[in-house]
């Protein structure tokens, strides 16, 4: 017998049992479609992330810089004190300009933000079951340097940046985030207008252009931002400065920079008075990458035993349908054909039943991604080319194996006692 007649052969089997066939598939069906939905979105969170942290911009440091002296303010609330080490670390990175493109403090602000009758202590909002924001978030005020926005990837759209002379001359000025300006001051230009932190007034200067658009700019707060020159500090109050961001130039540039100014900050920070950290943003990357894979594995192993349960529901239907063609093997085997040729057709049926349900489920899996990032990150996802192929690989090989041992049941079977059989 040759292929082409065994896989007439088993196609004529499948299709004379169509509910059975159907049943038997089943699982295949289930677990191809669950692994390939699974594997599938969560690469797309990871690409939705990996655009987040590429919007927030690259190549960037986070560094630390703890006190471990504290001091209590005029309504009695505990404030971190201790010596301001931004000036040092500004000094030393301009010192090696080869490497960095900025360096700025990154500080959060408690301040209320008032324009007209718009305040934000009043803003109300919350997250809904679907994970999207209802209501208004208040916009997060930063002190920052004039190189905030070279080091996170921000751009003017109207008006100009921080500049130097701003922090130096203790400005009061402001620039906003694209959702900040629509917030306090929807279609109008803000450029000019003055908000008012704290009672006091701050000109707003510029507005940077949105780095989230579109469907994903719902939820997000990345654009909903003010930043203050932080010598405003002292007029605003709050913690000392302890967070800063260094940008780098390149990939190479990171780890050369971070390497240097923790042999730096070692120097500088007394250590009985604080510590300092400095982490590449590459790292948490990497790490929401391992995260992520990890996940997936488990996830998709769990998903997998429909996969093995499916696999022994071929064993078992080939076993069955060893026990019903035993006569027509008896009666093969007893005009000449080769062991061989009973265990080709036979794994070619059992290799056919799971293709079919390896199709079926590729094509409910398919159905399930663009479903579920449509519902979980607002983005059509597809399985890749490569998870398609080996999920319809796998389904063919699940066959082979579990098939194998009902073939060669029915090879091993005599003549004689296969003819005789009812």
């Amino acid at each position: 017998m040759n292929i082409r007649q065994a896989v007439k052969m088993a196609w004529k089997s499948i299709i004379g049992k169509k509910g059975r066939s159907m049943l038997t598939m089943l699982g295949v069906i289930i677990g191809i479609a669950a692994v390939m939905t699974i594997v599938s979105v969560m690469s797309g969170y990871a690409a939705k992330t990996m655009e987040q942290f590429s919007a927030m911009g690259s190549n960037k440091i986070t560094v630390d810089i703890y006190s471990y002296m504290y001091e209590v303010d005029e309504n009695g609330n505990m404030i971190s004190s201790g010596k301001d080490y931004f000036p040092d670390l500004y000094a030393y990175c301009k010192s090696i300009p080869q490497y960095i493109v900025g360096i700025t403090p990154e500080a959060q602000a408690s301040v209320n933000v008032v324009y007209g009758t718009k305040n934000s202590a009043n803003f109300e909002w919350s997250w809904d079951e679907m994970g999207n924001m209802t209501g208004q978030r208040p916009p997060d005020v930063y002190y920052v340097s004039n190189q905030y926005s070279a080091c996170n990837n921000l751009t003017i759209t109207k008006g100009r940046d921080l500049g130097e002379l701003d922090v130096e001359r203790y400005n009061q000025v402001c620039v906003l985030g694209s959702q900040a300006a629509e917030v306090y001051f929807d279609a109008a230009d803000p450029v000019g207008k003055f908000l008012q932190l704290n009672g006091q007034n701050f000109e707003v200067v510029g507005v940077y252009a949105p780095r989230v658009t579109g469907s994903d700019a719902q939820g997000s707060t990345i654009d909903n931002i003010i930043l203050l020159p932080y010598t405003a500090r002292r007029l605003l109050g709050g913690n000392r400065i302890e967070n800063f961001i260094i940008k780098a130039k390149d990939g190479v540039s990171t780890t050369e920079v971070a390497t240097r100014v923790r042999g730096f900050l070692k120097g500088l920070v007394d250590p009985a008075t604080g510590d300092s950290y400095v982490s590449p943003d590459d790292r948490w990357q990497q790490s929401m990458n391992e995260q992520m894979g990890m996940i997936s594995l488990v996830l998709g192993g769990i998903a997998a035993i429909s996969l093995l349960v499916g696999g022994i529901g071929i064993m078992n239907i080939m076993l069955v349908t060893v026990t019903e063609r035993t006569r027509e093997i008896g009666i093969r085997r007893a005009i000449g054909a080769q062991r061989s040729s009973i265990v080709t057709q036979f794994l070619i049926e059992a290799a056919m039943l799971c293709g079919i349900g390896g199709i079926i489920g590729i094509l409910l899996g398919t159905l399930g991604c663009y479903v579920a990032g449509n519902l979980l990150f607002k983005m059509t996802i597809y399985p890749s080319a490569s998870v398609t192929a080996g999920a319809l690989g796998f389904s063919v090989l699940l066959g082979l194996i579990f098939g194998s041992y009902p073939a060669i049941k029915a090879s091993k079977l005599q003549p004689v006692e296969a003819l005789r059989a009812e």
